[in-house]
C-alpha cells in the first residue's frame, strides 16, 4: 500500500493552473524550462530600453538639432515615464489581465514603438535636413517630426513599464516555494535574472551603441525591434509549460478603500480599546486569505486611519462593504506603507544624479578625445560600459568582502542592512557629482587654453577617460542603492503588497528622472542665454555649476535621510517586540 502524497511531492500544485485552467502538473510545468523563456524577455527589454536611452541625447542634438537642455529633458522624461508606468502595468496585471497576458500585450506595444522609431530614422521627411552642428543653417525638428518621435518613444516606454511590472513576478510563479528543491531554484532564478539584466545592459552600451554610431540608427533600432519580436515569439511558445496564478487584486484598491472608509468615518470617535475595531475572525479568513495576509497588531501611529476600522452599530457579519469599513489588518498594512514613505522620498535624489550619466556625461564625451590608438574611436555612449562594469564588480565585492566582514565583526549574517546600503549609495552619488564638476572644470580649461571655446564641433585634446571616475562612482552607488532599496521595500511591505512595493521602488527612479528634467528647465530659465550653465555649445556653458548644485542638493537630502532612518524601526523588530513571529514570504525578487 503506497503512502499518501505530501504537499511537497504532490503531482499537481494547489495554487497554480495551466493555460486551460487545469491544476498544473509539477513534472511538466514551470521550473527552468519556463523560467529561461521569461529571462529572455527581460534581457531584450533591458537591451532595448537602455540601447535607446544611453545614446538618445546624441541623436536628439546631432540629428534632430535640439539644444542640450531640451535633449537631456527628453531622455530623462522617456526613462522616467518607463519606470512610472510600472505602477500602471502592475495594477492591470493584478486586477484584470494577469502577468502572462500583460507581458504579451506590452511586449507587442514595445515592439510597435521601436518599429516606429526605426521607420523615423529611415524616412527622410521625418528628420530635419543634415547640417554641421552649431551652424546657423541648422533647422530643428518640426512639430510633425517630433510628434512621430514622441509617439515612438512613449509607446516604447509604455511597453517597458508593462514588462517591468510583470516579468520578475511571472518568473517566480514558475517555482513552488513550498517545495525545498524548487525554492532553491527560485533563489538561483533571481541570480540569473540580475545576470540577464546586466547582459542586456552590456549589449546595449557596447554592441548596440557601436552599431548606431557606425552603421546607422536604423540598424541599431531595427535590431532592437527584431529582438523583441523573437523574444515575444519564444515567450508565447512556452505557453503550454507555464504555471498561472489567480488574480489577487491590486493593493491600490485596498489603500483607496482604507482612505475612503477613514474619510467617511472622520466624525466618529475612536474607541479606547483597539479590540473594538473591526477585524475578521481567524475562522472566517479562509486558507487562501490566511496565506496572503498576516494579522498585524494595532499601532499608535497615523491614528486617523484607524477610523476606517470603526464598526457600525449592529455590525455582526464578516461580509461588509470595504469602502465603508476596513479590517484592522488592512489599516495596519497601509500604515506600513506610510512608514516607508520618508525612505522612498529621500532615495529619489540618487536617481536624479544617476540621470546625468545618460545625458550630460554623454554630451561631455562627444567633445573629448575618444581615440584608442590611431584607428578606433569609442562611441560617446559606450562609456556607460564602465558604469555597468562598476555595478557587477561592486556586487561581487559586496558578496565576497563586505558580507564576510559583517558576519565576523558585526554578527550580521546577511551583511549590511537595507538602509545602510542606501546610505553608502547616497554618499557615492555625492562624490560622483563632485568628480563630475572637477572633470568639467578641467575640460573647459583645456578648451580655453586651446582656443576651442567657440567651436562646438572641435575635439578637445583631453582624453575621454577623465570621465570614467563619475561613471564608476555612480555605478557602484547604484549597486548599493538599487539592491538596498529593493530589499527594503520588499522586506518592509505587507505580504500581499509586493507588486505594489516594487512599483513604489521603481517610482523613485521615475521621479528622479523627472526631477532632473525640472531642475534642468529651472536652471536653463534662471541662467538665461548670456551666461547659461547648460549651453547648446558646452564649451560656452557652466555645466560644472549644475553638478555643484546637484552635489549640494544631495548633501541636504542625505541629512534628511539620516534623520528619518535613525528613527525607523524594521518590521521584523517591531513585530518581535510585540511577540509576533514574521511569516516567511519567500525570497525577494531583484
Amino acid at each position: 500500500m503506497s503512502l499518501p502524497e505530501t504537499q511537497n511531492d504532490a503531482k499537481t500544485l494547489p495554487d497554480a493552473w495551466d493555460y486551460k485552467g487545469r491544476p498544473s502538473l509539477r513534472s511538466s510545468s514551470g521550473g527552468w524550462a519556463s523560467g529561461a523563456m521569461i529571462l529572455g524577455v527581460e534581457a531584450v527589454e533591458r537591451l532595448t530600453t537602455l540601447g535607446i536611452a544611453v545614446n538618445l541625447v546624441t541623436y536628439l542634438t546631432g540629428t534632430m538639432h535640439l539644444g542640450n537642455a531640451t535633449a537631456a529633458n527628453n531622455v530623462t522624461n522617456f526613462l522616467g515615464t518607463s519606470f512610472m508606468l510600472t505602477l500602471l502595468g502592475g495594477f492591470i496585471a493584478d486586477t484584470f489581465l494577469g502577468r502572462y497576458l500583460t507581458i504579451g500585450i506590452f511586449a507587442t506595444v514595445q515592439a510597435i514603438g521601436v518599429t516606429i522609431l526605426t521607420i523615423s530614422t529611415i524616412v527622410p521627411s521625418l528628420r530635419p535636413p543634415k547640417c554641421e552642428q552649431g551652424s546657423s543653417s541648422c533647422i530643428p525638428a518640426n512639430g510633425k517630426q517630433l510628434m512621430v518621435l514622441y509617439i515612438a518613444l512613449y509607446m516604447t516606454a509604455l511597453g517597458t513599464g508593462g514588462l517591468k511590472s510583470s516579468v520578475s513576478g511571472f518568473g517566480t510563479d514558475q517555482f513552488d516555494d513550498s517545495n525545498e528543491k524548487e525554492k532553491g531554484q527560485m533563489i538561483k532564478f533571481f541570480d540569473w535574472f540580475f545576470f540577464f539584466i546586466n547582459v542586456g545592459s552590456l549589449g546595449a552600451v557596447t554592441i548596440l551603441v557601436y552599431v548606431q554610431d557606425n552603421l546607422g540608427r536604423e540598424w541599431g533600432y531595427g535590431i532592437c525591434a527584431c529582438a523583441i519580436v523573437i523574444a515575444l515569439v519564444l515567450f508565447l511558445f512556452g505557453t503550454r509549460k507555464y504555471r498561472f496564478k489567480k488574480l489577487v487584486g491590486s493593493p491600490l484598491t485596498q489603500i483607496a478603500s482604507v482612505f475612503v472608509a477613514a474619510w467617511r468615518n472622520r466624525h466618529m470617535e475612536l474607541p479606547s480599546d483597539s479590540s473594538l475595531l473591526y477585524e475578521i475572525d481567524d475562522n472566517v479568513f479562509g486558507e487562501g486569505h490566511k496565506k496572503r495576509k498576516q494579522k498585524l497588531p494595532h499601532s499608535k501611529e497615523y491614528l486617523f486611519l484607524d477610523k476606517a476600522a470603526i464598526k457600525e452599530d449592529g455590525l455582526e457579519s464578516n461580509v461588509v462593504n470595504k469602502w465603508k469599513v476596513s479590517t484592522l489588518t488592512d489599516v495596519e498594512e497601509v500604515k506600513l506603507l506610510f512608514r516607508m514613505l520618508p525612505t522612498w522620498a529621500t532615495t529619489i535624489m540618487f536617481w536624479t544624479t544617476y540621470a546625468q550619466m545618460t545625458t550630460f556625461s554623454v554630451s561631455q564625451a562627444t567633445t573629448m578625445d575618444r581615440h584608442i590608438g590611431k584607428s578606433f574611436e569609442i562611441p560617446p555612449a559606450s562609456l556607460t560600459a564602465f558604469f555597468v562594469g562598476a555595478i557587477l564588480l561592486t556586487v561581487i565585492f559586496y558578496d565576497r568582502v563586505i558580507v564576510p566582514i559583517c558576519r565576523r565583526f558585526a554578527n550580521k549574517r546577511h551583511g549590511l542592512t537595507p538602509l545602510q546600503r542606501i546610505f553608502i549609495g547616497l554618499i557615492l552619488s555625492i562624490i560622483a557629482m563632485i568628480a563630475s564638476a572637477l572633470t568639467e572644470v578641467k575640460r573647459l580649461n583645456t578648451a580655453h587654453l586651446n582656443g576651442l571655446t567657440n567651436d562646438p564641433n572641435a575635439t578637445i585634446p583631453l582624453s575621454v577617460f577623465w570621465l570614467i571616475p563619475q561613471f564608476l562612482l555612480i555605478g557602484a552607488g547604484e549597486a548599493f542603492t538599487y539592491i538596498g532599496q529593493l530589499d527594503f521595500f520588499l522586506r518592509e511591505c505587507p505580504k500581499g503588497m509586493k507588486t505594489m512595493s516594487t512599483g513604489l521602488f521603481l517610482s523613485t527612479l521615475a521621479l528622479g528622472f523627472f526631477f532632473s528634467s525640472i531642475l534642468v528647465t529651472i536652471v536653463h530659465m534662471v541662467t538665461g542665454t548670456k551666461h547659461p550653465w547648460i549651453a547648446d555649445n558646452l564649451n560656452q556653458g557652466k555645466l560644472h555649476d549644475f553638478y555643484w548644485l546637484l552635489a549640494i542638493l544631495s548633501v541636504l537630502n542625505l541629512m534628511v535621510f539620516l534623520y528619518t532612518s535613525k528613527t525607523y524601526v524594521y518590521k521584523e523588530k517591531r513585530l518581535a517586540e510585540m511577540g509576533i513571529e514574521l511569516e516567511d514570504s519567500g525570497p525577494v525578487c531583484h
